[in-house]
């Protein structure tokens, strides 16, 4: 069984809802949740809701036979029986004002799944019926079988809204939600406040639930996942494996470092890679090792504490110095540089890196690597996506790159990846799936370096 929740809009209530629905049927099935498109925020309130790790799907980063096996990959590996999937922003909206890649309609089509459209209600009634109706012809082929009502004022309105809804456009309404401000989620400058922030998440996540029991037909919602029709048969390659070459790789995860896609990591272990997590934050010294992967996060929020810990700082240095292989995204990237905003990091690019008010880098990405490095060859051709506030002094572009950007921003100049000694770090983001060389690429470098 599966279900695609899609809203439409953004700030429709897409987190709380999906959120608060996983966590409820988690108390009689097993659920494996997944998000649509590049976000690290939201999984985590998925993960913290069901107890499997949330799994992102994104037709910019996947064909759709990719899409399919990857699906697949996540609900046997938690050995689930039902398949939530968050969407991202409106149903239709993706890269194009055409086409449907890297929206929830692509993913919805690839997995033949049905759709639950949730809707911000308030102050409709008739008019919520016309927005359903033109959600539904714009693309026939899409199932979309029902309807949430969200912020909606009281009883009245939302018997008038479902009926509308419910004759006008012969589409279920299973559920109509109150408006409660004390539903919303506090936001960082990257999305929502991370789920690793547990206790008071754990509270909010707990009280959306509740909301979806007493509001949310749940009996209407598993008739519906049960409409789904089987997956088309034959899985794809979703990454390269080839690496026999044991090895040790030190990942940074804790509160600063956990950006991180589940399917990054399975990659590197697929090539023989064994993940040792380790603390930039709380450890003294790296652990015994053979390369790191700093991935991204919020080392701008804790950079006072960052700064603080200097045996952490002395040891990276050394790692980097004795020419052992380092990779980092994005918060990586910024550790990793000289300072942030004046306070000391690792220095093992002599760069300062600055918080800024506006985004600096908010973009689907296409890289072609100038140079072999540590994960692609010269001329390849790779996938991403770039979210940061921050920005890096290259001292007008003189920085060593290893990537041509030719879709996004990167660091400066249409450049990314900067290089020294054996360390690359670069603002783009990368999925496994839109980079299926990666994890050969590093697991093969680190054991031939």
């Amino acid at each position: 069984m599966r279900i695609v929740l899609a809203g439409t809009g953004s700030a429709v209530g897409k987190t709380t809802i999906s959120t608060g629905i996983m966590k409820v049927l988690s108390k009689k099935f097993k659920v494996q949740p997944f998000k649509i498109g590049p976000d690290y925020i939201d999984p985590t309130y998925h993960t913290l809701a069901t107890g499997n790790t949330s799994r992102n799907l994104d037709s910019f980063f996947m064909d759709e036979d990719q899409i399919r096996t990857s699906f697949k990959r996540g609900m046997e590996k938690s050995n689930s029986d039902i398949g939530i999937i968050e969407g991202v922003r409106g149903l239709y909206e993706g890269i194009s004002s055409i086409e449907d890649v890297g929206n929830s309609a692509s993913i919805a089509k690839a997995l033949n799944s049905p759709i639950i459209l949730i809707m911000n209600a308030r102050s409709l009634v008739k008019s919520a019926a016309a927005i359903v109706i033109g959600f539904k012809h714009l693309n026939p082929e899409l199932k979309i079988e029902g309807v949430i009502l969200n912020y909606v004022k009281g009883k009245r309105h939302f018997l008038k809204a479902k009926e509308s809804v419910e004759r006008l456009t012969n589409t279920k309404v299973i559920g109509g939600i109150p408006r409660d401000e004390s539903l919303t989620v506090d936001e960082r400058h990257l999305g929502l406040v991370p789920a690793l922030e547990k206790e008071k998440i754990a509270e909010n996540i707990e009280k959306w639930a509740h909301v979806v029991e007493e509001y949310i037909d749940l009996d209407a919602l598993i008739e519906i996942m049960k409409s789904s029709s089987k997956l088309k048969e034959g899985d794809a390659e979703l990454w390269k494996i080839a690496n026999k070459n044991s090895l040790k790789i030190g990942v940074a995860i804790d509160e600063v470092f956990n950006f991180y896609y589940k399917e990054n990591l399975e990659s590197l272990k697929d090539n023989n890679a064994k993940i040792i997590p380790f603390s930039p934050y709380k450890d003294e010294i790296i652990p015994d090792v053979d390369a790191l992967y700093i991935g991204g996060g919020y080392p701008e929020i804790f950079k006072k504490e960052l700064s603080a810990n200097e045996s952490m700082i002395k040891s990276i240095k050394k790692f980097s110095k004795d020419n052992n292989p380092i990779y980092g995204e994005c918060g990586g990237l910024i550790y990793l540089s000289k300072a942030i905003d004046g306070e000391k990091m690792v220095n093992n690019f002599p760069y300062d890196s600055y918080m800024c008010q506006k985004v600096q880098g908010l973009s689907y990405v296409i890289a072609k690597s100038l140079n072999d490095n540590l994960i692609a060859k010269k001329g390849e051709v790779f996938r991403g996506h770039e979210f940061h506030y921050t920005k890096i002094d290259t001292e007008n572009g003189k920085a060593n790159f290893a990537f041509d950007i030719l879709r996004g921003r990167g660091i400066a100049n249409n450049k990314d990846g900067i290089v020294l000694n054996n360390t690359l770090a670069n603002f783009i983001h990368i999925h496994a799936c839109s980079c299926p060389n990666f994890a050969y690429n590093f697991t093969k470098n680190v054991t031939e370096s």
